[in-house]
Order: structure tokens, then C-alpha cells, then sequence
């Protein structure tokens, strides 16, 4: 793609719809704000080695298996508690530094995990929340390519605020490459509900289904942490089956 040709954006507001083939060599951007995305930009941030993002409780136990256990740490939910037997939840401010650093983490959640494993086969796949969205949208920028932006959704249908985090990396892409960016109509939406809802992203969050349900089960000092934007200048980048900080070989590509 040339430096001045049209840049394509897409949203699909779940991955419901979207099979794995039909990502196949695309950029891919995966959004799970509550809390999947922030949980793993967290992770990486404080020095985790990698997180294997796994679709099902039975592969988690697998992977694990054949990784040494001092070195491993199972982690992940369902209906946003931590499984029984794992080391960690999905709340990101379990992912401490002195609790994740240099491990590999095995990451099972209900809707995040599942929808990086189906983007498994995209040209480039980045995990996006609003605490990164500067890192990804900067990315997304140099690269200067079509892109693919699934919100992880919540069991498999419409998530507010995964949506207003789409459209915000939506219009921070459209004020960056101006006059290049052609959007689909779910993009369109996308943006539309950024500018109703994205003022206060907390009080978005606490207004939403799973915000809700969050802060009923004890979680609501995790809906603070993922309303702040900007807060970890890190790139999650899947890797095969891993997802890892973008190294630096891919940013001196971009840059150059």
C-alpha cells in the first residue's frame, strides 16, 4: 500500500459473525475493555514474558502441561471470576510486577481470549483498551494499512463500551491520517457513540451491563484502572500463539 492510498477501517461489533479464514492476512486491532485488553497490556507492562491466550479451559490445561510449572501462570475467568485452580482472575490490578514478571501466562477469559484466537491468522494482530489506545493508534498510523477492529463483546453480543473504544481508535486514526480513512457503517457508528459517550469514560463504564455486574461482584476499582486512557505505552502484538510486546525490530520497520 502506497504512503498516500486510502486506508479501509472496519468494526464488527462481536466476533459472532467473523470466522477465523476471513481474517487471514488483515490487521486486526481486538478490544475487550472489561477487562481482558487491560489485563493483558497490564501484564506485559509489568514484565510478563507472554500471554497464551487460549479459547477453552481444556486447552489452558494442556498448554500448561507441557510448560514448566515455576515459570507458568494459569490465568482467567468465567462470568468474571477467577476459575477454580488457576493462579490469577482477569482483574487487572492482580497482575502486579512481582507477580508476573518473566512468566509465561496461560489466559482464558469469556470473551477476550477467545476473539484474539480467532484473529490467530491475521497479518498483524494488536490487543487495544483505552489504557494503550495512544500506542495502538500510533502503530496503526505508521503501518498505514487497512484495518479490522473486533469488538470481544459480551457472550457474544453488543458491548457498549467496547464499541466507544472502537470509535475513539476510529476518529484518533481520522485526525491522524486526515482525508484517508474510509469507514464502513459500523465505524460510522462507532465514532458516533465515542462522541455521546466518551466523555467520562468511568462513568460510561459503571453505566453498562457488564460494568454493572462488575462492581457488584467487588470489582468496581477495576472499572477505575480501565477508564484511564493512556496510561501504558505498551504495544500487545500476537505472535504465533503468543501475544508479546512488539519488539524492536517492528518498530524500526514502521519507523523507517
Amino acid at each position: 500500500m502506497t504512503a498516500n492510498s486510502d486506508i479501509r477501517i472496519e468494526v464488527f461489533f462481536t466476533p459472532k459473525h467473523v470466522e477465523e479464514m476471513q481474517l487471514k492476512d488483515k490487521n486486526v486491532i481486538v478490544i475487550d475493555v472489561l477487562r481482558a485488553s487491560t489485563t493483558i497490556a497490564v501484564a506485559l507492562y509489568n514484565g510478563a514474558k507472554e500471554i497464551i491466550p487460549v479459547g477453552s479451559i481444556e486447552n489452558a490445561a494442556k498448554i500448561s502441561g507441557n510448560l514448566l510449572g515455576d515459570v507458568t501462570l494459569r490465568a482467567g475467568e468465567r462470568n468474571a471470576k477467577m476459575i477454580e485452580g488457576f493462579n490469577l482472575g482477569n482483574s487487572p490490578l492482580e497482575y502486579r510486577e512481582e507477580v508476573v514478571r518473566g512468566k509465561s501466562i496461560i489466559f482464558i477469559t469469556t470473551n477476550g481470549s477467545g476473539a484474539i484466537v480467532r484473529g490467530r491468522y491475521a497479518k498483524k494482530l494488536v490487543v487495544a483498551a483505552f489504557v494503550n489506545l495512544s500506542s495502538v493508534v500510533d502503530y496503526f498510523v505508521r503501518l498505514s494499512e487497512n484495518v479490522t477492529i473486533i469488538c470481544a463483546g459480551n457472550a457474544n453480543n453488543f458491548s457498549l463500551e467496547d464499541a466507544v473504544c472502537a470509535g475513539r481508535v476510529v476518529n484518533e486514526l481520522k485526525k491522524k491520517i486526515p482525508g484517508r480513512c474510509i469507514t464502513d457503517d459500523a465505524a460510522e457508528a462507532a465514532q458516533a457513540l465515542d462522541k455521546s459517550f466518551g466523555r467520562s469514560i468511568l462513568k460510561l463504564l459503571k453505566a453498562t451491563e457488564h460494568g454493572k455486574y462488575l462492581c457488584e461482584i467487588g470489582f468496581e476499582d477495576d472499572l477505575v484502572f480501565c477508564s484511564k486512557q493512556d496510561i501504558l505505552p505498551v504495544l500487545p502484538l500476537l505472535a504465533g500463539s503468543t501475544v508479546r510486546l512488539a519488539t524492536e525490530p517492528d518498530r524500526k520497520t514502521l519507523a523507517g
